[in-house]
């Protein structure tokens, strides 16, 4: 029957309108450190490789001092322009989250994933959706189950910082763990 193509057209066209629908237009995104990035970035092409450094420097184990339940501080990490491969500066972040998800069984995250805002909207939510399912992946091999986590792709609709500098766009390639 001829009824089975125009299904899956359907379907999709109701996804995309979903997501359409819960894009959000104002307000900042909760990345658990968005007041303290990207705010003393004058240090020109390097402010990004430092951000990132200085977050998970803090602790070894990407832990918040005195936070309850031990739920890891750092829940941002970054990526390059246009890819969606885990930079080896933020495993230990991610190893830190795989450990707290495997001891809180009961715990979930969702895994929301973003761009700059190069790129069409389409390509973006892709792309961010690519990023999320990456992370997804590392902490599944790392044992967490699959049933504690959620992959959410935002692409460009929520930028972290607003501007059109390398610094914005640095801060706005990101996933951020959201329990």
């Amino acid at each position: 029957m001829h009824l089975f193509p125009y299904a899956k057209h359907l379907a999709v066209a109701v996804s995309l309108v979903v997501m359409a629908g819960c894009s959000s237009t104002g307000g900042t995104q909760d990345g658990s450190m968005a007041g303290s990035e990207g705010a003393g970035s004058t240090n020109g092409g390097a402010s990004s490789q430092g951000m990132n450094s200085g977050q998970v420097g803090s602790n070894s184990m990407g832990m918040r001092d005195g936070q309850q339940d031990g739920i890891p501080q750092v829940r941002t990490i970054y990526f390059d322009y246009d890819r969606d491969t885990i930079r080896s500066e933020f495993e230990p972040v991610m190893a830190a989250h795989a450990q707290y998800l495997r001891s809180h069984p009961n715990a979930n995250v969702i895994l929301q994933g973003h761009t700059d805002e190069r790129g069409t909207r389409e390509y973006n939510l892709a792309l961010g959706e690519r990023r999320a399912n990456a992370v997804q992946r590392f902490l599944m091999v790392q044992g967490v189950s699959p049933s504690q986590l959620e992959v959410v792709s935002y692409g460009e609709e929520r930028p972290a910082v607003r501007g059109s500098s390398e610094d914005s766009y640095a801060q706005n390639r990101r996933v951020v763990f959201d329990y």
